[in-house]
């Protein structure tokens, strides 16, 4: 998505170095034929990372936890990138991150299991431990991103028929307001900050599109999708115990959010969003967009 933005604007001054372990891939070749340079590196090769980011002014870091399920991992490819964007003198990081919610609510099983024997949501725990690699290194803007609407298209969560033939739009978020935004929308905030300059060095900005309850949501997927589409609110224990792969894991994130709310969409300002990103869309819009692909 940022590199999408860079290369749509060519007037920015940017030139865009595309990391990937796979240059000839479709994703590769297409951003290639947009304009930037393609290079190849992996992650958990710290060797090639350094070699990607040799020469360049700054970078937009982010892992993926759901690719490995692991929190070890992901604080070992943060730290390649840091370590990298230090011996290459970046003058501006962007790490994609989110709360280590231990910060708010100690990891002893009181509130909500304990995961991997000292997590509470090890896809948040991980990246908010993982700031201090940055920003102990290399100028940092510490970007806090939101639910991405695209999970209820590529992570399974979008509207399933119930036993009598109507959609039902699940999440353990009671009637908690919970901040979303399209991950396209995450790298055209990226884009703004880095536009923006170095004033964003050394703060953390957080980004939504909107912060929308589960049935707020449920009607706009209603209307989109042309079909009753209703909120089905079970408990966290309830979407904990669906047994897909990270199930636990996404059962005590939703109850962070739900039990956090407020102060999770304070630290989210969608104005904050919109200025960096003009073009920042709602969930209707975003619906409109990606219906037939939900």
């Amino acid at each position: 998505g940022l590199a999408r933005a860079l290369l749509a604007d060519p007037a920015n001054g940017f030139a865009v170095r595309a990391v990937t372990r796979k240059p000839v891939s479709d994703a590769g070749r297409a951003l290639a034929k947009a304009g930037a340079e393609v290079v190849a590196a992996d992650l958990d090769d710290a060797a090639s990372v350094q070699r990607a980011m040799n020469g360049a002014w700054g970078a937009f870091c982010v892992t993926n936890f759901w690719e490995h399920f692991s929190p070890e991992k992901e604080l070992a490819q943060a730290g390649a990138m840091a370590d990298g964007a230090a011996r290459a003198g970046l003058q501006h990081v962007i790490w994609s991150t989110l709360e280590d919610t231990r910060t708010f609510l100690a990891p002893d099983g009181t509130r909500m299991p304990v995961l991997m024997g000292k997590y509470n949501v090890p896809h948040f725990d991980a990246k908010g431990e993982a700031n201090r690699l940055f920003t102990s290194k290399v100028p940092t803007t510490l970007l806090y991103t939101s639910f991405y609407w695209d999970n209820l298209i590529h992570f399974g969560m979008g509207p399933k028929k119930g036993p009598d033939g109507v959609l039902a739009f699940t999440l353990p978020m009671a009637d908690k307001r919970m901040s979303g935004i399209a991950a396209e929308d995450i790298g055209r905030c990226a884009a703004g900050i880095f536009r923006e300059g170095a004033v964003h060095a050394g703060q953390s900005v957080g980004i939504a599109g909107e912060h929308l309850t589960g049935a707020q949501m449920a009607a706009e997927l209603t209307k989109a999708l042309g079909q009753t589409v209703r909120y089905n609110a079970v408990t966290p224990e309830q979407y904990r115990g669906f047994g897909f792969p990270g199930a636990e894991d996404l059962g005590n994130m939703f109850q962070f959010y739900a039990e956090f709310a407020e102060a999770f969409m304070k630290a989210r300002p969608v104005e904050v969003a919109r200025r960096l990103n003009p073009e920042l869309q709602t969930f209707a819009a975003f619906l409109a967009r990606n219906k037939d692909r939900i």
